[in-house]
């Protein structure tokens, strides 16, 4: 079962396209990593995914074929937003009854057990608390309703290294437990490697690159050798990004984990992380051509 599925999907607010020609298809099942800059359009997928906004263009389904926003989807699709919408004004144990009434799921036991675990007071307004303790409520409310899926848009952007690490944690331990998919939206890149199993990259509103994450390092390589022997390399090799000096170049390369072709070239072929892979894709969103030494562009035509 794929719980996101679209296909040339899109969204336009009056003449911009916010996202555009987005086709994915994600397994259940993965803790899927959704990066991209301000503006990529990774709210709008996350929005469009749980039914506050409706597409301008393509299809769209979740959870095997559920239309987002639908009375199916709404009691199986958890959604937390970068600002954790909560009322302020009222206390833990009046968020968590008030929880309890608006979903027609809900583990009111295990609400409970988790703000205890966390030494929040039931008593204590939300208002009075610090931003990583809103967080976790934010992410107790979701999970205490027992979701399928989780999307979670930009949960760490406010949160402390400390506070950062037990959001994530917590929603790890879903995982493991419930055996729930969950997408999350950030910019903490550091993080990646250590919750996220499958990686989808936007940039301009279309979709760079998306895969499982250890097939996608694994068919990438840093290749390493002689700036001279660049023109040695075949022709068709997919060149992501390019640093060059006079003696020494490096190439982000997509080539499936193959190094002969770089061997025979004269260049070493090196493994990347995953840090890396993201950047590269984020700075050369076309990756259609090999970069000159300056910075401008050769007229060696790489296919993306």
């Amino acid at each position: 079962m794929n719980i996101i599925e679209c296909a040339g999907l899109g969204r336009r607010y009056r003449r911009i396209w916010a996202l555009r020609d987005c086709t994915l298809a994600i397994p259940a099942g993965h803790v899927v990593a959704l990066v991209g800059p301000n503006g990529s359009g990774k709210t709008t997928l996350l929005e469009l995914v749980v039914g506050l906004r409706v597409p301008s263009a393509g299809r769209l389904s979740v959870l095997g074929g559920v239309a987002p926003g639908s009375i199916p989807a709404l009691s199986r699709v958890a959604f937390v937003a970068q600002d954790a919408p909560l009322y302020r004004q009222l206390s833990v144990a009046d968020t968590l009854r008030l929880a309890a009434h608006l979903n027609h799921r809900w583990d009111h036991q295990w609400a409970r057990r988790r703000v205890a675990e966390l030494a929040i007071p039931p008593s204590a307004k939300l208002g009075a608390l610090s931003s990583g303790k809103q967080a976790q409520i934010a992410v107790t409310v979701a999970l205490a309703r027992r979701p399928e899926l989780l999307i979670l848009d930009e949960p760490l952007a406010r949160l402390d290294p400390l506070a950062r690490h037990e959001f994530l944690a917590a929603v790890l331990e879903a995982v493991a437990t419930d055996g729930i998919s969950v997408v999350f939206s950030s910019h903490v890149l550091a993080e990646l490697d250590r919750v996220a199993d499958y990686l989808v990259v936007l940039s301009e509103g279309h979709v760079q690159v998306a895969g499982e994450t250890d097939t996608l390092v694994a068919g990438h390589r840093m290749l390493v050798g002689p700036t001279d022997h660049v023109d040695l390399l075949p022709a068709e090799l997919p060149i992501i990004s390019a640093q060059r000096a006079d003696q020494q170049t490096r190439l982000l390369a997509r080539c499936g984990g193959d190094p002969r072709p770089a061997a025979e070239a004269g260049f070493r072929a090196e493994p990347v992380g995953v840090e890396e892979l993201v950047l590269a894709y984020l700075r050369h969103p076309d990756a259609t051509a090999l970069p000159g030494p300056s910075g401008a562009t050769e007229s060696r035509e790489v296919p993306a």
